[in-house]
């Protein structure tokens, strides 16, 4: 919990640390890696956050939370097709999620994929993401 307390104070290199300590003490600790994951990518860290999402991938393969975390540093670092299959695995997990679609629409948006961005807009905004319809405005007239 001193993780969080770090992480939520900003001392994000102090997270990572009790975390490390965490996952030491339990190697299957999927919330310590999820959490390392964030706390490296407010460091800027993107390897390191993606090392670790993919870790918490492998211990539970139907952690949605993981690939999300892991598609949105994929897209930060401009990998939108590394995202997409992130969100699409995501979404196969739990369909009825609407970030997981949003989040699908911006990277299909940026690879030039408008209608199927535009649908996942759509299904985003349905499902009750209401930033959605916004993006569906900006870019499916």
């Amino acid at each position: 919990m001193r993780g969080y307390a770090k992480k939520d104070l900003q001392d994000y290199r102090g997270a990572i640390a009790d975390y490390t300590k965490a996952i030491e003490l339990n190697p299957k600790y999927l919330l310590a890696y999820n959490s390392r994951g964030i706390a490296k990518e407010f460091l800027k860290d993107h390897i390191g956050a993606i090392a670790d999402y993919t870790k918490a991938i492998e211990i539970d393969p139907k952690d949605v939370e993981a690939f999300l975390y892991r598609g949105q540093t994929k897209y930060i670092l401009k990998n939108y097709k590394g995202a997409i299959t992130d969100y699409n695995k995501a979404i196969s997990i739990n369909a009825k999620d609407a970030d997981l679609y949003y989040y699908r629409g911006e990277a299909k948006i940026k690879l030039g994929q408008k209608n199927s961005g535009c649908l996942d807009f759509s299904k985003a905004g349905e499902l009750g993401n209401s930033d959605a319809y916004k993006a569906r405005k900006e870019y499916c007239q």
